[in-house]
């Protein structure tokens, strides 16, 4: 079996996507060790030429090409049944789609509004130029002056956020007793920031009890897969007001 992973990286091997992180934390659930690719921003046309578009995750599984992180996990899904389910049937994958498209729009939107003027500095010296205007295009404003008043945007955040948190107070899991895909796509935003910003918005909140333990449970998993790659330690801040990174 070959079993390749497209992976996007960042500054010091930093992991700086979440729909990667999703994917890693599908592998360690199904016990599959891929061989990693990383893949920067200006790998495009290497992605492209895989997949015929441009953006990571992809895998490449015995002469299959696989891109987008859902398609990805529907495919070790059914290519694997004999390991741990993703999803736990048919009925649990429809859920998870549910999940996987609300964490996509909704929570991820509400988290990048809270990060972005951060996460610019984890990425790639080398790719920073095209992310930054590729995004600030769409935002119609620079990735700091859209984070300015992230202190305002809080409570949209926490009310997103909300749902989680019922839902972690009777129960470990977003799917239950033990972990599934359904939290690994959660996870993976909370995750991005993590990986993308010294400002850890579940810090100082009351409310939010169940999301934070259920947080520390999911970096745990698989023998401390969440603290596997640097994160965003703070080395000083500057003059400017911007974090140093720490190597």
């Amino acid at each position: 079996m070959v079993l390749v992973f497209h992976e996007r990286v960042g500054q010091g091997g930093r992991r700086i996507s979440p729909f990667s992180w999703r994917i890693r934390y599908a592998f360690a659930h199904k016990g599959l060790d891929p061989e990693i690719v990383p893949t920067r921003f200006v790998d495009v046309e290497r992605i492209r030429g895989l997949s015929g578009q441009h953006y990571v995750p992809i895998i490449e599984h015995d002469g299959e090409v696989v891109h987008d992180s859902w398609s990805i996990a529907c495919h070790l899904e059914d290519r694997f049944p004999d390991r741990p389910s993703l999803f736990g049937g048919d009925a649990g994958r429809g859920a998870a789609r549910l999940v996987n498209i609300w964490s996509d729009s909704t929570l991820g939107s509400a988290m990048r509004r809270q990060i972005y003027g951060d996460f610019v500095w984890v990425i790639d010296p080398g790719d920073r130029a095209y992310f930054r205007r590729s995004r600030e295009a769409v935002l119609g404003a620079t990735l700091e002056d859209y984070s300015a008043d992230r202190d305002e945007h809080l409570p949209a955040f926490f009310e997103a956020c909300a749902p989680l948190e019922r839902a972690l107070l009777e129960q470990p899991y977003l799917a239950g007793a033990v972990p599934a895909y359904v939290d690994y796509v959660v996870f993976s935003v909370f995750q991005w920031a993590r990986v993308g910003s010294p400002r850890d918005v579940l810090a100082k909140p009351d409310g939010m009890d169940g999301v934070r333990a259920w947080r520390a449970r999911m970096v745990a998993l698989y023998d401390g897969l969440g603290d596997r790659f640097p994160l965003y330690p703070l080395q000083n801040i500057g003059s400017n007001g911007r974090a140093a990174l720490q190597e």
